[in-house]
């Protein structure tokens, strides 16, 4: 391996373990919309696999750039299952 090679791969280990901890402290801090951060990451996935499939499918792509919406807490009592009619 050449020193080019080596110092890449360094600076590669650096960057990725700086994101990991990044993402960690992201899912497990109390103040951490965790469910915003999965959906968003999972839409960016998907966005970027539509386009990839695009030119073989031949589909147009409409990226979806909105923001998730945490639709759990915009369900009334009923609707989770509680029992407790929805109050107005």
């Amino acid at each position: 391996m050449t020193q080019t090679q080596g110092l890449l791969a360094s600076v590669t280990s650096v960057a990725l373990a700086i994101v990991g901890v990044g993402t960690v402290a992201v899912l497990v801090s109390k103040n951490a919309n965790t469910t915003g951060v999965i959906q968003a990451g999972a839409s960016g996935f998907s966005n970027a696999l539509a386009v990839a499939q695009s030119p073989v499918t031949g589909s147009q792509v409409q990226i979806n750039t909105s923001y998730p919406t945490d639709t759990a807490s915009q369900l009334d009592g009923a609707a989770l299952g509680s029992g407790c009619p929805a109050t107005a």
